[in-house]
């Protein structure tokens, strides 16, 4: 038994030797806050974490069953389907790794004193955030470039390039911290304010939060609502011309079936692209107030739960829109 503990102890400083210099002392900075001293009422403390609870299990069950929906059946099994795949994947790993260390930091945050682990959960936290709003804006295009330039459609949506994308999706986010891991920029750590490990200062006052969620958040709205206009503006201006020649007539015999068929996969696009619409809506509200308030309140004077559920409620939310894309797919 002892020379088993000495192995796993070798073994547990070589893994750490792989993090960076700040990482691998293996002790946080910051001064953990211990449960009875919190700034937070134990009852509401205890409230978020069965939230936080409820939400990990919904988002696990879900998100699993909408990855193994889409990967099984062969009539959902499209471009849109990878994209909502990637979404979901992102979704899953939030949920398998990192809620559960948020739910108990409610009640009970000593885990944040094993530096690795406050170094990880807040990297993972970021990451799949931004993948999960990259991937949405991916969607968007995808349904964008479909019924706006459909002519093009077929070469830019090849099975490498889509691939591509998805890769693209998910290295953006995670490199966008890079600096942060390192510690030259910002740093990840405990934070005394929030009572969680998150991005705080570096010993130089730098801290790389305003510009991670600025970037995280605007960049994919700026590209979704820039799609949906476009899209909106097609399809209201093809619906007008359907309108027009909706009436068969005699000097145009062959109308009627054409027409149908072109109407019903208007209808069809028109039916994924609202999906993706109620998607990006939720992703709005779940995460603009809380982007609001790392912008403005970087010291987090006045720090609320309901901000952090409601933004975790969308982790839970994505497999209850993504049932309605199966059908509409």
């Amino acid at each position: 038994m002892e020379s088993l503990n000495q192995n796993f102890r070798g073994f547990e400083t070589n893994s750490m030797a792989t993090w960076p210099p700040h990482v691998t002392d293996n002790t946080t900075h910051g001064n953990i806050i211990d449960g009875e001293l919190s700034r937070f009422p134990r009852p509401l403390r205890t409230f978020a974490a069965i939230v936080a609870i409820l939400i990990m299990i919904t988002g696990l069950a879900g998100n699993l069953l909408t990855i193994v929906a889409l990967c099984k059946y062969p009539k959902v099994r499209n471009v849109a389907a990878a994209f909502i795949i990637s979404l979901c994947v992102a979704d899953f790993v939030f949920c398998s790794l990192v809620l559960p260390f948020d739910s108990i930091r409610f009640v009970d945050a000593s885990w944040a004193d094993i530096r690795s682990l406050c170094v990880l959960v807040p990297f993972l936290r970021y990451g799949n955030v931004g993948v999960s709003l990259l991937s949405v804006a991916a969607i968007t295009i995808n349904r964008y470039i479909m019924i706006a330039h459909h002519g093009i459609y077929s070469k830019i949506y090849k099975k490498h390039w889509i691939a591509a994308m998805i890769i693209f999706c998910w290295l953006f986010a995670y490199v966008m911290q890079v600096p942060t891991l390192l510690g030259v920029w910002g740093k990840f750590d405990y934070d005394m304010y929030l009572e969680t490990c998150s991005i705080v200062k570096d010993d130089h006052g730098h801290t790389s939060k305003r510009f991670l969620f600025a970037t995280g958040f605007v960049i994919p709205c700026v590209v979704i609502v820039g799609c949906y206009a476009k899209i909106f503006w097609v399809v209201h201006s093809s619906e007008s011309r359907m309108r027009k020649h909706a009436t068969p007539t005699i000097k145009s015999p062959h109308t009627p079936g054409r027409d149908t068929r072109e109407i019903k996969q208007r209808r069809s696009e028109w039916r994924i692209t609202k999906m993706v619409l109620a998607i990006f809506l939720s992703f709005l509200v779940c995460y603009l107030p809380i982007t609001i308030v790392k912008m403005v309140d970087v010291n987090v004077k006045y720090p609320d739960y309901s901000k952090t559920m409601v933004s975790t409620v969308s982790i839970a939310m994505n497999p209850v829109k993504n049932n309605q894309s199966e059908e509409t797919l």
